[in-house]
């Protein structure tokens, strides 16, 4: 069944508010994380996998994927070593189970999220919009009024030394529910298996606009790229519907698999072009655990996707 946009109108207000922030419409592109470079790999589960989740990724030997690695904004010509504009950077993987079927992970490189709906995310950016207009004020009342957006703004984004040496975190939570019918809800993670670094400032001023997608095509053609995928579990009394609250470091962290990266590819292709990553899993065995914002970005990708596809001779389904 054809996915459908549950609220258009919220979706159409992010959107449009996404390319007043990005300084118009660019055609073809993502409103946000819109420069981007894909690879190709292989996802292998953990022992364990399989005692979290009944996904069929979980229990086969190993799942095809498709990784696409981006920077922050919806500037398609953004500079990767620009600190004024170092959003989050995103990672979106998709697990191709069979013939048009698939699921996908979603995280960006700051733990947390501004807001918890995504009605206070169309307020946030729009402060933002004007801030960046001349009307700071506009942005700071906002923040003053928001906690979790203040802190999430001032939380640190270097820059990594490679897109295969940076952190990411899923947004909202997903409830887990293994083949015996026991559920957990929890966060996915991923991390290089070489660890994180980054540059400062200086280190990363003196590196190319594009350095991010340089180093990576070259270390691909040296090495494969290693990224694990653990799930965050949710504590008792952990708020899984609200993707601005943090949960504390000290809770139990679950390892997944492990993603092998081992070639860069064409994000052009039409097929590729076509490709619209979910928020939501649609997977047996991983499903919302009912944060508002799940819903929203889902829908929102889905209209920003199909406006790329209709601008770029895809299908529009």
């Amino acid at each position: 069944m054809p996915a459908t946009i549950q609220n258009p109108t919220l979706a159409k207000d992010l959107l449009d508010v996404l390319d007043v922030l990005a300084g118009g419409v660019h055609a073809g592109f993502r409103p946000a994380h819109a420069k981007g470079v894909m690879c190709a790999g292989t996802f292998t589960p953990s022992a364990e996998a399989a005692h979290w989740t009944r996904a069929p990724h979980a229990g086969r030997p190993s799942t095809p994927v498709t990784v696409r690695f981006s920077d922050g904004t919806g500037l398609p010509t953004i500079p990767d070593n620009d600190p004024t504009r170092s959003g989050p950077r995103g990672i979106a993987v998709r697990f191709h189970l069979g013939e048009h079927v698939h699921t996908d992970i979603i995280a960006h490189s700051a733990n947390g999220f501004p807001v918890r709906t995504g009605e206070e995310f169309v307020e946030f950016l729009r402060a933002a919009a004007a801030a960046g207009a001349g009307k700071p004020e506009a942005l700071g009342a906002f923040l003053a009024a928001h906690p979790s957006a203040k802190r999430f703004v001032e939380l640190p984004k270097p820059i990594p030394a490679s897109f295969a040496r940076e952190a990411f975190f899923a947004i909202t939570s997903f409830k887990f529910t293994n083949a015996g019918g026991v559920s957990r809800h929890g966060r996915f993670r991923i991390r290089p298996a070489a660890g994180t670094a980054y540059l400062s400032n200086e280190e990363a001023a003196a590196r190319s606009a594009n350095f991010l997608f340089d180093e990576l095509t070259e270390r691909l053609a040296r090495e494969p790229v290693r990224l694990d995928v653990f799930v965050q579990l949710a504590d008792a009394g952990d708020d899984v519907t609200n993707a601005s609250v943090v949960w504390p470091e000290s809770r139990k962290e679950v390892a997944l698999g492990t993603v092998v990266l081992t070639a860069r590819v064409d994000a052009e292709d039409p097929e590729r072009r076509k490709i619209i990553f979910d928020p939501d899993p649609r997977v047996d065995g991983i499903e919302s655990s009912g944060d508002p914002l799940t819903q929203t970005r889902s829908d929102i990708y889905l209209m920003s996707g199909r406006r790329r596809r209709a601008a770029s001779g895809g299908d529009k389904r």
